[in-house]
């Protein structure tokens, strides 16, 4: 999952998308939702952005393997049967409700550990992740 390019910006235009894996375009895809969803949300990442970035590779792998961004912090018996109920895909029933994300990737001011950054490239997303 660790395909992209880390030292330029990828054009997302049509040619390019047709080269890229399954699992970098859910990768864009999520690094994409993650960063809408916060500045919908007013919440940022974590002061610590390496934790969104890990969180996001979760959720993309996820989206591939499960065909849902299924949160990738909790403990599931059936994985697939999480995915469907939709409970803790992502943004979960905590974190639309009452603004609790348990992955730490969505933050609300008043916590102790939130960023200042409410976006971040998937390239970034990338960086942070090699060797992991």
């Amino acid at each position: 999952m660790t395909s992209l390019p880390v030292t330029r910006r990828s054009c997302l235009c049509s040619c390019e998308k047709e080269s890229k894996t399954e699992d970098d375009k859910a990768l864009i895809a999520m690094t994409n939702f993650a960063n809408r969803y916060n500045k919908v949300a007013g919440t940022t990442y974590c002061s610590d952005v390496s934790i969104a970035a890990v969180v996001i590779k979760g959720l993309a792998e996820h989206k591939v393997t499960l065909g849902a961004p299924l949160c990738p912090c909790r403990h599931y018996d059936d994985k697939q049967a999480e995915a469907e109920q939709g409970y803790w895909n992502c943004p979960c029933v905590p974190m639309r409700e009452r603004k609790e994300c348990h992955c730490m990737l969505f933050l609300t001011e008043e916590n102790a550990f939130a960023g200042d950054e409410t976006s971040v490239t998937p390239e970034e997303v990338v960086k942070m992740i090699e060797g992991i």
